[in-house]
């Protein structure tokens, strides 16, 4: 079964993001890289991204007469989505598992969530 593993970047008091260069550190990186590593050999990996800033984002809403888009994200919050893993497990408590690594990993908190 697959699991949608998102990275989920957390913004301080006053709206100023915790990490303001919005990539990994050194550390991170290099931990991020040998999490993936661990994935492949493990037959886990699916399919991983990072996520630009979400002032990047353009929301496309074409469900009345015309199409709307718009700049900026489509909600304003404490928190964002800053990259994903698609990962490749026997079930949950097996994905489950792999997220706490990838937490790790990361440093930041992740969600799991199966597809359909």
């Amino acid at each position: 079964m697959q699991y949608l593993v998102t990275v989920i970047e957390e913004f301080l008091p006053g709206g100023v993001r915790a990490d303001e260069s919005g990539s990994a550190t050194p550390d991170e990186d290099g931990a991020i890289a040998e999490f993936n590593r661990r994935l492949k050999a493990d037959g886990h990996w699916v399919f991983v991204g990072g996520l630009a800033s979400p002032s990047t984002a353009t929301v496309v809403d074409n469900r009345g007469e015309e199409p709307m888009i718009t700049d900026g994200p489509f909600l304003e919050s404490k928190e964002h989505l800053a990259g994903i893993w698609v990962i490749e497990a026997a079930d949950l408590d097996a994905a489950l598992k792999i997220a706490v690594e990838a937490s790790k990993a990361c440093n930041r908190k992740v969600e799991v969530r199966p597809f359909l």
